[in-house]
């Protein structure tokens, strides 16, 4: 890795003089306020406290931690789960001018050597590892040498056993805290209150101030439907995201990489990632994703820890993920930057039976399973879900939200429901009277009154529910046996091939003493939307933003970085909307302190010279 440039210019001028968190943020980072809990957060780790925080993906954890680093006397030790986080976040921290290392397996030895020399001598601000090699003894010799600042513990909630992404290597993090006085901050996006006290258990937090901040993330739309095929992926990128970055997520490896092999077809750019592909591919396609304005990435979950990409405009589930906390994780990968992204989840019943299949046949305690099937059920329940659904997401962490959010599917476009009491009780009595043996599509058939073969063959012909929901489709049908395995009154059986099976929930619903109200399926639009960029700035404005994030492109090749790491969208959007003319106009542009003010504050200002308006 190239060497670490010297002090920031604002720290080594400011020796003599006050450094306060609020004249860091605002020279070294360029912007004039912080966000919600950071200024707190901030106090709290100046003051040496030990700290939990909780903030949405996008809601500035880093700064929390970085710009402490930057105040307290000595370096600050960042671990962080994987390389490419690290790569990203150290590229983001030099290009602002501050003193940043990686110190892991990508380095040779004499540059670890190096790096860990000029930490001992105090000449870098923050080192980023990972918890693998904090068990290393040489490693932890090495930290009882050093002069910590602050001890920054990101993505905290995989210490939790209980958490969606739960690894072994951060249970045994807790040493730091028994061993070095630094303070100690834990940082996650995604915690309810059980994987909270299992954090602070784990990392064995002193005294700990606790920071929750909302989890509402309101400039993504949160959409859900019932999946029929992949031209629906093509539809929502063609009609809202064409040029733009995003994530879609597959549940297996083949999948994921022929989806990606269709959409290029299909003339989307696209990248395969999941952990089966060799790691040179794996990387030149994670760097083209980062690198590129409008690649879109098709991986498994084994993407997206890492990535810190904030022009993310949309993230898609082609499966649903496994619990709430997995698809508040992974979603809240679009939109850092603060602009207009989308969720857009595709789900069906085979969804269900593949998850609640893969839980079952999993090795994990019976204690654990259960958990899972109740976190299942809640996703489930909320992709049937007729009502807000950010209201329901924020509740299930504990927030409430006391009006809809009108940026959601069901809010925008709000479903009609009917009363499907009558019909539940129907699809319960022909799994019964089945000997609970069969799946969804042959009930369907039972319950549609369809005289197959295997239907005569069986006698179910003659059963008094044959061709009782004739006047039913078969998606509806579909709908209410989904219904029914989000409300876990049935259950896949993974041994017998995905038969239902009724649970003990099942008893009222039969007997008909509870009501079921369910969503109308609807019928495809074919109504085409309209194309308008994710960053839509009006047709006289968006041709200099185009121009900039050329520039931007630019700039980024010549230093071998990403192009948000020169600038974000959100910071072009500034420009645009300000249109600075000289530095000092352009100083007060959100995201550009002294130093990229000094390095680019020419170069751009010469792209919005050009369009000036009349």
């Amino acid at each position: 890795m190239p060497e670490s440039s010297e002090a920031h210019p604002f720290l080594q001028a400011s020796e003599r003089g006050e450094r306060t968190p609020q004249s860091v943020l605002r020279r070294v980072f360029g912007y004039d306020s912080f966000r919600g809990t950071q200024g707190d957060v901030i106090d709290a780790l100046v003051a040496g406290h030990d700290c939990l925080v909780l903030m949405p993906t996008g809601g500035g954890k880093s700064l929390c931690f970085q710009i402490p680093a930057l105040l307290r006397n000595g370096t600050g030790l960042v671990v962080s789960p994987l390389i490419a986080l690290m790569a990203d976040q150290v590229a983001t921290l030099r290009e602002l001018g501050v003193r940043a290392e990686i110190l892991n397996s990508t380095l040779t030895a004499a540059e670890q050597s190096d790096v860990e020399e000029r930490v001992r001598n105090g000449q870098v601000d923050l080192v980023y590892m990972a918890p693998e090699r904090l068990s290393q003894s040489r490693t932890r010799h090495l930290l009882r040498e050093w002069n910590l600042s602050l001890i920054a513990i990101d993505e905290a909630h995989c210490v939790s056993q209980w958490g969606h992404d739960f690894r072994p290597e951060y249970r045994e993090l807790r040493w730091l805290a028994e061993t070095l006085d630094a303070p100690l901050c834990a940082l996650t996006a995604t915690a309810d209150v059980p994987t909270r006290e299992d954090i602070e258990e784990g990392l064995g937090l002193r005294d700990p101030r606790r920071f929750v901040s909302s989890f509402d993330r309101p400039n993504i739309r949160y959409r859900v439907a019932e999946r029929s095929g992949r031209e629906q992926l093509l539809r929502f990128i063609r009609d809202g995201f064409s040029d733009e970055a995003g994530i879609v997520y597959c549940l297996s490896r083949a999948s994921v990489d022929s989806t990606a092999q269709w959409l290029e077809e299909k003339g989307v750019v696209a990248v395969p990632y999941h952990a089966g592909l060799p790691a040179n591919v794996r990387e030149a396609n994670q760097k083209r994703f980062l690198d590129d304005d409008g690649v879109v990435v098709v991986a498994t979950i084994a993407f997206g820890m890492g990535i810190d990409k904030p022009n993310v405009r949309f993230v898609a589930h082609m499966d649903i993920p496994g619990s709430i906390e997995a698809y508040y994780q992974e979603t809240g990968r679009a939109g850092r930057d603060g602009l207009p992204a989308q969720a857009m989840m595709f789900y069906g019943l085979a969804d269900v039976v593949k998850r609640r299949d893969m839980l079952e046949s999993s090795s994990a305690p019976e204690d654990r399973k259960r958990l899972e099937r109740q976190k299942l059920e809640a996703l489930l329940g909320f992709c049937e879900l007729a009502d807000c659904r950010r209201q329901t997401l924020l509740a299930y962490f504990g927030e409430v939200m006391h009006e809809p959010c009108n940026n959601c599917d069901n809010c925008l476009s709000p479903p009609e429901t009917w009363n499907a009491t009558v019909e539940v009780q129907q699809a319960l009595s022909a799994i019964y009277r089945t000997d609970q043996r069969f799946g969804v599509g042959y009930l369907c058939d039972i319950l549609r009154g369809s005289e197959t073969a295997r239907i005569k063959d069986n006698g179910h012909h003659r059963l008094n529910v044959f061709g009782k929901g004739a006047r039913m489709s078969l998606n509806q049908w579909r709908a209410v046996f989904r219904q029914l395995l989000a409300l876990g009154i049935v259950q896949a059986d993974s041994d017998r091939y995905g038969a239902l099976r009724l649970t003990e929930k099942c008893r009222p619903y039969l007997r008909g003493d509870k009501e079921v109200w369910i969503k109308k399926v609807r019928a495809a639009s074919r109504k085409k939307a309209s194309k308008r960029s994710a960053v839509d700035l009006g047709e006289d404005r968006q041709p200099l933003f185009e121009a900039l994030r050329a520039r931007r492109r630019e700039l980024a090749q010549q230093a071998g970085v990403p192009p948000y790491v020169i600038f974000s969208d959100a910071t072009l959007v500034a420009m645009v909307a300000e249109h600075p003319v000289d530095r000092e106009g352009m100083r007060s542009i959100p995201g550009v302190g002294e130093v990229k003010l000094e390095k680019y504050a020419d170069t751009f200002l010469e792209i919005l010279d050009q369009w000036l308006p009349a």
